[in-house]
């Protein structure tokens, strides 16, 4: 009877070790998850800045006038550069996340368990 109950500890024993490793596995498995979701929000972000930009810039361009008479307003002109100017600097500075892609004023969210 002693060679079972010592088996069966044997087997206990290897399955902690065994749940040990796993929980260390999906720990290194969240963080590589994590890790990519940021880099991936980052790479949305700085796609989504340049093509605003790019747009703006597009918005801008003077176009020649049908007739050599049609002037464009410098009125016109300068609300287009607003607008370019505003659609960069809110793109740029998003409210509640800070240059690392973590929320300001808060904690990581690794560090809520």
């Amino acid at each position: 009877m002693k060679a079972l109950e010592l088996q069966k500890q044997f087997l206990i024993a290897e399955s902690e070790l065994n749940r040990a490793h796993l929980v260390e596995d999906v720990a290194a498995l969240t963080t590589t998850v994590h890790s990519l979701t940021n880099r991936a929000k980052s790479l949305a972000s700085i796609v989504s800045s340049v093509a605003t930009l790019a747009f703006g810039l597009t918005g801008c361009r003077r176009r020649k006038p049908a007739t050599s008479n049609t002037k464009v307003s410098w009125l016109h002109t300068v609300l287009k550069a607003a607008g370019l100017i505003s659609s960069v600097w809110t793109a740029f500075s998003r409210p509640g996340e800070g240059g690392d892609g973590s929320r300001a004023g808060g904690a990581d969210s690794s560090s809520k368990r």
